[in-house]
């Protein structure tokens, strides 16, 4: 039986998330024919379960210092040709109410379904097609690109890959990003699971298990990033935004620097209190600044002297738990990996796309942009302000 012949586009759209309708929207508003096609039964899966379900949509603050690359000027571009303040007037272009949280931090007053909702009006209005339920089944050029589909064949002269990294399986991550880059000749950067919480040892597990959903504010610090937000104790380790934060910069192997009070000199405060009331117990005076459940944990971690007074512990020791309140040194066993992840870092080598377009330096009128190229945001908007202005360029030179 003979296949019928493919139905033709200008661009297709591998992707149905944050960058590929955008791209698509930008795409057909300048007169392009576009297809997106994802596999999911919903578009913007990720959008609609990000920030809590209200988007943290961008940040006021982004700025190529919050990203992460091989190639760290890669993103520069991009992000100077469609700001933070470029998405807000889309924003209020379709009347959504939002708010800044903290940090610079923007999040829908209602829904992350009304960002999702604004993306596939544009791409109504401009008449880019969204279809959903079409799982690409290989990928060929012959002068054009061939998408072979569960739904048919499509054609076009140019293919933008927006699916996407490995993060969050559960939403329809697959690596079809990386096999098609890899087929037409792009490297990519090892992939790993960023933003993500920490598991801990067992011991330590067990120990912190105990103060689960107990959040204190801390510092951060592993390689070159460092942090100061809250540190949330799980079942399994420890998460918050200081952790998810720092493990995009921590390596297997590594540990994470935490001060516990970020605020004060532990060893000169611990010191005045001996002096002003020494009667007291160390555990009690702990319990100033920490819950009772959390000063027995951190005791049974670095053996405290919890029960003594103040009078009766000596500046030698005051020192230790100064340095373990100011310096905690915690060895993280892993991470929770792709499951609870919020991105991905790595993905395709920048230095084989170009920074102005978003297209392939290997293979004319194949682009990348989102979350599947080795340019990964902090926690807090950046990523999703990473996805539009890649898109935007992307649809710019389409």
């Amino acid at each position: 039986m003979t296949q019928p012949s493919p139905q033709q586009y200008d661009t297709l759209i591998i992707g149905a998330g944050a960058a590929g309708l955008h791209c698509a929207a930008n795409a057909a508003r300048r007169g392009k024919r576009v297809l997106v096609i994802d596999h999911a039964k919903q578009a913007g899966k990720k959008i609609l379960i990000s920030g809590g379900g209200r988007c943290n949509f961008t940040n006021l603050y982004a700025s190529p210092e919050n990203y992460l690359s091989s190639n760290p000027h890669f993103c520069k571009s991009a992000l100077s040709r469609y700001t933070q303040w470029d998405f807000i007037a889309l924003v209020d272009k379709h009347q959504i109410s939002y708010h800044e949280k903290t940090l610079g931090q923007l999040f829908c007053d209602d829904s992350a379904k009304d960002i999702v909702k604004m993306l596939l009006a544009e791409c109504d209005q401009y008449g880019a097609r969204v279809q959903l339920r079409t799982e690409v089944l290989a990928v060929e050029h012959n002068g054009q690109y061939l998408l072979k589909t569960s739904a048919g064949h499509y054609q076009a002269e140019q293919l933008v890959v927006a699916c996407g990294g490995l993060s969050m399986p559960k939403l329809g991550a697959t690596p079809l990003g990386y096999q098609i880059a890899e087929q037409f000749g792009h490297s990519i950067i090892p992939v790993r699971a960023g933003l993500v919480p920490f598991t801990l040892q067992d011991d330590q597990k067990q120990r912190f298990g105990e103060v689960s959903g107990i959040s204190v504010p801390v510092t951060a610090a592993a390689n070159d990033g460092y942090f100061r937000e809250a540190l949330l104790f799980t079942h399994r380790g420890v998460s918050g935004p200081a952790v998810l934060q720092i493990s995009s910069y921590w390596q297997p192997g590594d540990a994470v620097t935490v001060n516990l009070l970020p605020d004060m000199d532990a060893f000169e405060w611990l010191k005045n209190q001996q002096s002003e009331q020494p009667k007291v117990q160390l555990s009690t005076l702990l319990q100033s600044v920490f819950p009772k459940r959390l000063v027995n944990a951190l005791g049974g971690e670095f053996d405290w002297p919890l029960n003594q007074r103040l009078a009766d512990i000596s500046h030698a020791r005051f020192e230790t738990i100064a340095d373990n309140l100011n310096s905690w040194s915690l060895k993280p066993n892993g991470t929770e990996g792709y499951r609870t992840a919020e991105v991905t870092l790595g993905g395709v080598n920048v230095d084989e796309i170009s920074s102005k377009t978003m297209e392939s330096k290997c293979q004319p009128g194949l682009y990348f942009i989102g979350e599947v190229v080795d340019v990964t945001g902090w926690l807090g908007g950046y990523n999703f302000q990473w996805a539009w202005a890649s898109a935007y360029a992307a649809a710019e030179a389409l």
